[in-house]
């Protein structure tokens, strides 16, 4: 083993702490070699070992009765029925995508796609939620560009369908955006696949790409704030080739069916080092690497290279033993390398050997356990009051807001997307959720990923709430049963007693509306230093929900026919601070976001999925950012079809009712000689009613607000996206 040793310095130089690499004595009892601390270094950083947010995250509900596999996989996995499985997950890449837009979000893409298939799922779907500065800030456009660009660079080669997310814009980003990636895929329950070594003695296969320098200490990068100096880290941020993804998707898949793999990792986050002993620990036996195997691209790497290294496009797996020809003959195929490059040991240690000299020799347990912090914690404040004007509103408020950064049309990234390849996609990106037919069967799989951030910064605990509750509308109003979630959780320095507050009360959000709601939380991510020069981002802890339509035919839709009533389900209180219209119209920031009743949206859930299974919802869309008015105008823009309606409470003014963002709302338009009826059964039901008026002729007539043509609103609502992109306005607002 090399003779050079370590000090405290030097771990301090990796991001470790002092006290930390006290630690790492005491496991070892003598200094770690420069391999054995870069290993350990990789291994007890924040991306890696989640060493702040475990305390946090244990108190989430990761169990029901669709759960396959929850939290610690490389996915999680729902039962469908019918035999079928989804694994699913969400991931960042935020820091790469900052640095450099196009592979950081290639690769973000690439790496959620491995999370998925090596659970032996065949991805049929892709979702990205990205948050940017301000519109005005220098950097904004670029980055847009670039992310969009990557993502669906990525996701076409790959021919994987990009079906839906968010984009948002906001001045809290300026110098930390946020790049969510969440894949989808199919498995056969009885062929699912983990990443556990097995026995001792199974064969250690290398697969896929060669390794390069590329993304070496990427994970401790997403360990770390940024500083102006951000693009000299652009060394870090790994390269994608999806087209060799792709050669390695299909390779892996029939691998696997061949009952050659006994377990199987990306190699992702810390590269050879996690993947290697990850699926160690969870075999609790030992791994014994020799280095010199590992294909390169540089034959100069040296051991820590190798390890760290985060080359994309690679895999490692466990066979049983004797499949080695075999596995090496499908690799081959695909024009692939597969190299066995060590055995699955008893000893639970990672032993490291190059060229016939040993170079680390290491515990597996400590480095899978990692450590786990009690970070201080400052409870967030209450946001303070904000008095939102709401007289003198106008028909130009709603035109105003459909054209606005934030609500104006998302078809300029759409389009860049293959949304149809596959050609399983039934309800493509502009409606309240996703829908992807299950194959060959008339079930599909309804997805959305949501979260208001404006909302988490003023409360972020009733901000995770409301992420969890508009997902679960979302799916609702595309007719699927809400079954499980996966998220993503972005934040700024954990050792900021502040930020641990707002995790904390997010995440006590997110535990208590998905145990309301149903929905357990069985994949995620956690992504800490979310900040540039000490200052965090927005708190935005993202959601990533499934849903199961029972029926194709019978899926909800956005469009309402000519002639259909408009009913309002769900109350409206007129809650105007916190909303778009505070401020995209009148500038004002804060106040307390809108209450979230989970017992309602439940109730109110419950009831619209069965009107849309029974054929009595012609459309429906869930009301949210924008209120009443920007959900009329969506759904009058997606059909042609204008609508005539007025407020059923002449005491409320205007702009609280049509601005308002109060929440368990939907729209539901319904054919005139079914309204009574539907009526009747939601007052048995107890869920709040009302009709409001009608679809039909080519104008959107909002009492006393005014008119205006659909035509123009979708001018108006068309315009801002590319304009800004192509920079022919300087509008933001």
């Amino acid at each position: 083993m090399s003779a050079a040793v370590t000090t405290a310095d030097d771990a301090i130089r990796l991001g470790l702490s002092g006290d930390e690499y006290r630690q790492i004595l005491g496991h070892l009892g003598r200094s770690p070699n420069p391999t054995e601390l870069g290993v350990f270094s990789a291994m007890w950083n924040e991306h890696c070992s989640y060493k702040s947010s475990r305390r946090w995250l244990r108190t989430l509900p990761s169990s029901g009765v669709h759960v396959v596999h929850g939290p610690g996989e490389n996915a999680g996995v729902i039962d469908v029925g019918d035999g079928w499985a989804v694994a699913f997950k969400m991931e960042s890449h935020n820091h790469p995508s900052f640095i450099e837009p196009y592979q950081g979000a290639a690769t973000g893409v690439g790496g959620i796609l491995r999370d998925v298939f090596t659970m032996g799922a065949r991805p049929v779907a892709i979702l990205n939620s990205l948050r940017f500065g301000a519109p005005e800030h220098p950097k904004t456009r670029h980055l847009v560009g670039g992310v969009v660009g990557g993502i669906g660079g990525y996701g076409n080669c790959m021919g994987i369908p990009t079906v839906g997310g968010e984009c948002t814009f906001d001045a809290g980003y300026n110098g930390n955006i946020l790049v969510n990636a969440m894949a989808v895929g199919l498995v056969r329950q009885d062929r699912i696949f983990l990443a556990n070594a097995g026995r001792p003695g199974n064969p250690v296969l290398y697969v896929g790409a060669r390794t390069g320098r590329d993304g070496i200490h990427g994970a401790s990068m997403a360990s770390a704030g940024f500083s102006d100096g951000a693009e000299s880290r652009r060394p870090t941020v790994q390269i994608g080739d999806p087209f060799m993804e792709k050669l390695l998707l299909e390779a892996c898949l029939e691998l696997m069916a061949t009952g050659a793999v006994i377990g199987i990792q990306d190699m992702g986050a810390a590269g050879l080092t996690s993947s290697s002993v990850e699926m160690a620990a969870r075999a609790e036996a030992g791994i014994h690497l020799h280095l010199e195997r590992v294909p390169v691209r540089d034959a100069a790497m040296s051991p820590l290279e190798l390890m760290l290294s985060e080359s994309q496009e690679r895999m490692l797996m466990t066979l049983r033993p004797g499949a080695e020809a075999d596995a090496a003959a499908v690799f081959r195929k695909w024009g692939l390398e597969a190299v066995v490059i060590g055995q699955v040991t008893d000893t639970g240690r990672l032993e490291l050997v190059m060229r016939g000299t040993s170079v680390a020799d290491l515990p597996i347990g400590p480095l899978a356990e990692g450590l786990i912090y009690e970070r201080p914690v400052a409870d967030p404040p209450p946001p303070p009051p904000v008095a939102v004007p709401d007289r003198d509103t106008g028909i130009d408020s709603l035109l105003a807001l459909i054209g606005s950064p934030n609500l104006s049309s998302r078809t300029w990234i759409w389009e860049q997307y293959d949304h149809g390849v596959m050609g399983d996609t039934v309800t493509p990106p502009g409606s309240d959720a996703a829908v992807v037919r299950i194959h060959g069967t008339d079930r599909a799989l309804a997805l959305t990923a949501d979260c208001t951030p404006r909302y988490c910064e003023a409360n972020p605990r009733l901000g995770a709430v409301q992420a969890v509750a508009e997902s679960f509308r979302n799916l609702t109003a595309a007719g699927a049963r809400p079954l499980a979630v996966t998220d993503c959780l972005n934040f700024g320095s954990p050792e900021d007693p502040a930020v641990m507050g707002t995790f904390k009360a997010a995440v006590q959000g997110l535990g208590e509306a998905c145990r309301a709601l149903n929905m357990p939380v069985v994949s995620g991510n956690v992504s800490f230093y979310n900040e540039t020069d000490g200052c965090p981002i927005p708190p935005t802890p993202q959601v990533g929900a499934v849903g199961l339509v029972d029926q194709v035919a019978h899926r909800g839709r956005i469009s309402p026919s000519p002639g259909t009533a408009a009913l309002l389900i769900g109350d409206t209180e007129g809650h105007l601070s916190c909303s778009l219209y505070a401020r995209e119209l009148h500038g004002l920031t804060g106040g307390a976001p809108p209450p979230v009743d989970l017992d309602a949206e439940l109730r109110h859930g419950e009831w619209i999925r069965a009107q849309i299974a029974g054929g009595l919802a012609d459309a429906c869309h869930d009301v949210s950012d924008g209120g009443l008015a920007v959900a009329l105008a969506e759904m009058c823009m997606a059909s042609g079809v204008g609508a005539s309606v007025e407020p059923p409470d002449p005491t409320m003014s205007p702009a609280c009712f049509y601005f308002a963002e109060d929440q368990a709302r939907y729209l539901l338009a319904v054919q005139p000689d079914q309204v009574d009826g539907v009526l009747r059964t939601a007052s048995a039901a107890g869920i709040p009613a009302r009709m409001l008026g009608r679809f039909g002729g080519t104008k959107l007539r909002l009492e006393p607000l005014g008119s205006v043509t659909v035509d123009t609103l979708r001018r108006r609502h068309a315009g801002w996206f590319p304009s800004y992109m192509d920079g022919t306005t300087k509008e933001t607002g």
